[in-house]
């Protein structure tokens, strides 16, 4: 009962942080080739890709608090590898907290920096 409470005490406020939440006009993601230690850094505006190594990695779209560019990313990506049939990664990567959602792959890391606001 109390977790209930709890809970729909909670729902407003998640509604509102949504609420304030801005389209950037692209990302900057960074990526790692983990043998070699080579980092790409990707530039990516909504449908464009970039790759590395085998991989494609697609950005959908990228938010930001609102009138706060530099505090938090959240991007929505797509990862393909040549190899594979299905993406390997497909959701959103939060640039503050990047191993809540991260792609799961033995020799390459991708993670979100920020969003882009021109």
């Amino acid at each position: 009962m109390r977790w209930a409470a709890l809970m729909l005490a909670l729902v407003p406020m998640m509604a509102s942080a949504q609420d304030e939440a801005a389209v950037g006009t692209g990302a900057v993601l960074r990526g790692l080739e983990k043998v070699s230690g080579d980092l790409v850094e990707m530039n990516l505006r909504p449908g464009e890709e970039a790759r590395i190594g085998p991989l494609t990695v697609t950005l959908r779209e990228c938010r930001y608090p609102l009138g706060d560019p530099a505090a938090d990313a959240f991007a929505f990506l797509t990862i393909r590898d040549e190899s594979e049939a299905q993406p390997i990664f497909s959701g959103w990567m939060i640039a503050s907290s990047p191993a809540l959602n991260a792609l799961d792959h033995p020799r390459f890391d991708v993670w979100a920096l920020r969003c882009s606001t021109e």
